[in-house]
């Protein structure tokens, strides 16, 4: 499985950037699947996720503000952001469990201006 992540970019607080995760296979078949991130100096923190019964979860710090979806045509997950803050600012990572296997795309940096 390759997971491709894209959309990061440079922004200033307040701004939003959506990002996404194209799968090499239909995605519809992943249950878990996640958007990571590893921020200057910190570990790799689980943003967002989908259960393995579909719902969502959130880390705290980005409740209300970070959305995650899925289009299963597009074999596609998206992080939205919204207003964005310089604490988000990290290298994001998107992730899937996709039978007994467990995978990570390459990464997409994120920073954010104060």
């Amino acid at each position: 499985v390759q997971l491709q992540a894209s959309g990061g970019g440079l922004v200033q607080a307040g701004e939003s950037l959506k990002l996404s995760c194209a799968a090499s296979v239909p995605i519809f078949r992943i249950k878990i699947m996640a958007w990571y991130r590893r921020a200057p100096g910190k570990q790799r923190e689980v943003v967002a996720r989908f259960t393995s019964i579909g719902t969502t979860l959130y880390a705290d710090s980005v409740k209300g503000r970070f959305t995650i979806s899925r289009d299963n045509a597009k074999n596609t997950m998206y992080l939205q952001m919204n207003n964005l803050k310089p604490e988000d600012t990290a290298v994001y990572y998107c992730n899937a469990d996709y039978y007994d296997s467990n995978y990570w795309g390459q990464g997409t940096q994120v920073t954010v201006s104060s």
